[in-house]
């Protein structure tokens, strides 16, 4: 696959109501599937089914997380597209963890990452069980990395995926708008010092405690901003070049250069 195209599914959630999300969420990716050039892949935001509603997660988290792997498995071999499944919040006998599911447009599941970092701020630490693997993963033959909000201000956490392979990384978030600038700064430093591309799908709306800030984007690996969304809902769809990897990699040798043994003394 030489130029796949990539679009976030930047949407609003309806708190802690897993029905109505469900429904939104499809209606969404039939509207980027549907109505223009239809992408290779798509990327949804974090706790797409949920929202921030923890204290309920008892309630409406997804058992074993079969609901959303079988709803995203049909959707994909529906209109043939792999699909990054934001994050979800997963029920099992270790607890919730707030996992991504990366689905083939087979409807094959080929990875699920549960989120490493938990967010105090959001009392995540109080409701959720952090997960102890990574995001790599490969699909339709694109090397890949799946990351989940917080986790894009740890910087050794993503070189940890780009020194492993991946060219492309996917972020599903929930970022508040109070920190908007954040969220931009932080996603153009991890494309530019990874030399990769970076497609990270935010949420638009409120919930009862916070106002998200949308701007999902897709930047290039030497920063520039392909697309970017506003605070409303919308699709928002690049082509990803991936020569451009190579490139920005050959013409700027920074992983030749790293000097790890000196960066833990």
């Amino acid at each position: 696959m030489m130029n796949p195209i990539a679009a976030c599914i930047q949407m609003d959630i309806k708190f802690g109501d897993p029905e109505y999300n469900f429904s939104h969420a499809e209606e969404k990716i039939a509207e980027a599937c549907e109505k223009g050039e239809k992408p290779d892949f798509l990327l949804l935001p974090e706790l797409w089914t949920t929202g921030y509603d923890l204290a309920r997660l008892d309630e409406t988290a997804d058992q074993e997380g079969i609901q959303a792997q079988a709803f995203i498995s049909r959707l994909s071999q529906q209109y043939g597209v792999n699909i990054i499944a934001g994050s979800i919040a997963k029920k099992s006998q270790d607890g919730i963890t707030n996992t991504l599911y990366a689905v083939n447009a087979a409807g094959e599941t080929v990875h699920e990452y549960s989120k490493l970092h938990l967010f105090r701020l959001m009392d995540e630490h109080h409701y959720l069980t952090g997960g102890n693997e990574n995001g790599l993963f490969e699909i339709d033959g694109l090397k890949s990395a799946g990351l989940i909000c917080y986790d894009i201000r740890f910087p050794e956490w993503v070189r940890y995926h780009a020194l492993n392979g991946a060219e492309v990384l996917f972020v599903a978030a929930e970022w508040p708008e109070p920190r908007l600038d954040h969220w931009r700064t932080l996603l153009l430093a991890r494309a530019i010092e990874n030399q990769c591309f970076v497609v990270a799908c935010n949420r638009s709306g409120n919930d009862p405690k916070n106002a998200f800030a949308g701007h999902s984007m897709i930047i290039d690996p030497w920063g520039k901003v392909l697309a970017e969304g506003d605070s409303k809902e919308g699709i928002v769809q690049a082509e990803l070049d991936l020569s451009k990897v190579s490139e920005a990699r050959n013409r700027i040798p920074v992983f030749e250069d790293r000097l790890p043994e000196y960066y833990e003394k």
